[in-house]
């Protein structure tokens, strides 16, 4: 029976190369000369320090230039609240998503179920696994979520014939 896993999982090793690229840009910036603004990763955390409200916004902008040069969805981001730290010093974490959570599973099976497919989804822990009869069934499917689930940055993975 074909079959395919529907995902949301981001590159962390281009996560951890755009990381390292933010902070070489940051070290030779002009406007960030003499901050302490940069960016740090733990596994899928980043955090995000500097000076001021304003410069942590130019430190993200920058962060997200070079994930999107990496190819690095944006949307695999979940932005934390800014915290003060000591003094004028700023921080803010971002989390790097890692699977589907329940609720958008049940939304991306609700979706195949409602376009009457002869397909059929089923929740697999944090993916969703995709099964029909026939090739064809499975590609329709997977443009149908295309179209249908633009939130998420889903990935079609372990396609099987």
């Amino acid at each position: 029976m074909p079959s395919f896993d529907v995902v949301c999982e981001a590159d962390m090793v281009e996560v951890k190369n755009a990381v390292e690229q933010s902070n070489k840009e940051i070290t030779t910036r002009f406007d960030f000369k003499g901050s302490s603004a940069n960016v740090e990763q733990k596994e899928r955390e980043l955090t995000l320090f500097a000076d001021s409200d304003f410069q942590l916004g130019q430190v993200k902008d920058v962060l997200i230039n070079k994930m999107a040069k990496r190819k690095v969805d944006v949307r695999f981001l979940d932005e934390g609240k800014v915290e003060k730290i000591g003094g004028d010093k700023v921080k803010q974490v971002i989390k790097v998503r890692n699977g589907i959570e329940t609720e958008d599973a049940k939304k991306i099976t609700k979706a195949i179920k409602e376009s009457k497919m002869k397909v059929q989804a089923s929740i697999q822990g944090e993916s969703v696994r995709v099964t029909g009869a026939k090739r064809d069934d499975l590609q329709a499917a997977m443009a149908l979520l295309r179209k249908d689930i633009q939130e998420l940055p889903l990935a079609f993975n372990n396609f099987r014939d």
